[in-house]
């Protein structure tokens, strides 16, 4: 693991925001149209996350031929996209607004298409802004072979970061959506 993803002496423990998602409830879609989790994506990943105990969320997704990079095995990409996505999921439970600040993956074995890739991932520090967390995937489910992992570091920003960079047409229909939790959500995670 990089320095830059080691959270300084001074970092405190998260703390579970007290109105966070259950443990066991399902998150859902931050946004229709995310690749990582949005229904509206016919090629994407349609993770499913859920809440977990604590600061962690568990997640799952299938690969498809869609995902493949090599005949017959997950793209790394796409891969390093699941990671990225059930990490950002995290923020949920802190109900803070965060983007990647920076994603470092190790890749451990293939994954072949047809594998269901159990995630979980957890925050393990905040410094200010600084979010520092780690996820893993495991081809199967919880106890499955370790495929992948990942450590991160997301960082605190306000909505007007998505405002002042995003689509101007997407950003006006996610501002308009009259479910408030959905509007709230379509600006929580990525940059």
């Amino acid at each position: 693991m990089s320095t830059a993803l080691r959270p300084p002496a001074e970092a405190i423990p998260p703390v579970r925001h007290p109105d966070a998602p259950a443990p066991g409830e399902l998150l859902g879609a931050h946004y229709e149209h995310c690749f990582g989790c949005g229904g509206a994506q016919p090629h994407g990943l349609h993770l499913a996350a859920r809440a977990g105990e604590g600061v962690t969320v568990t997640a799952e997704f299938t690969v498809t031929t869609d995902h493949q990079g090599a005949p017959g095995l997950a793209h790394g990409g796409v891969l390093a996209t699941a990671l990225d996505e059930t990490l950002g999921s995290l923020n949920w439970l802190l109900r803070v607004i965060a983007v990647t600040g920076r994603l470092e993956t190790d890749f451990v074995r293939p994954v072949p298409v047809g594998t269901v890739l159990h995630l979980e991932a957890e925050v393990t520090a905040v410094h200010g802004r600084k979010i520092y967390c780690r996820a893993t995937g495991r081809i199967g489910g919880p106890d499955g072979a370790l495929a992948v992992r990942a450590d991160a570091l997301f960082i605190e920003v306000k909505v007007d970061h998505f405002i002042d960079n995003g689509r101007p047409e997407e950003i006006r229909a996610a501002m308009a959506d009259p479910d408030q939790l959905r509007r709230a959500r379509a600006f929580e995670v990525n940059p």
